[in-house]
């Protein structure tokens, strides 16, 4: 089963399905986050929607590329979460079902190509306290706390 996280529910609302995939990108005590401007601004993972046909590792390299400009390398899944809420880029509520991968930045390309996107980078310890989706705060913290024990 896999743990929700998020808004309740709501028994009016049909969801769509919509399968995605992120990444916890640490480098030294730091780690690459993206902040997103639009259409309601968020701190967040980078990463996003699987496309139909697309391989999950193929959408996570496209994803982080789009929204940090950032090449990874050594994607490793970890975990995965669901969250239901309303996506207003997509005028959709949608059942989210993220796949939580960890990857290591090795090369930035550039700026982020999707316009709406900001490359971050912050104190692991800080994104932990300023994340903006419950999912996302909950498996940093726990990299973060078995970072700390294995240090």
């Amino acid at each position: 089963m896999i743990r929700r996280y998020g808004e309740t529910v709501r028994p009016e609302v049909r969801y769509r399905y919509r399968p995605g995939v992120y990444a916890i990108l640490p480098r030294d005590r730091n780690i690459l986050l993206t902040h997103q401007s639009e259409p309601v601004p968020e701190l967040q993972f980078p990463g996003g929607g699987i496309d139909p046909g697309e391989s999950t590792i193929s959408a996570l390299h496209r994803e982080v590329f789009e929204e940090t400009g950032w090449r990874i390398a050594s994607p490793r899944r970890i975990g995965a979460y669901r969250r239901f809420t309303y996506m207003p880029e997509l005028d959709l509520w949608a059942e989210k079902v993220c796949h939580i991968y960890l990857a290591f930045p090795v090369r930035r390309q550039g700026p982020p190509t999707d316009s709406h996107h900001t490359e971050v980078w912050m104190p692991i310890g800080l994104a932990v306290d300023v994340l903006d989706n419950d999912g996302d705060r909950a498996f940093l913290d726990k990299y973060r706390r078995g970072r700390a024990e294995g240090d």
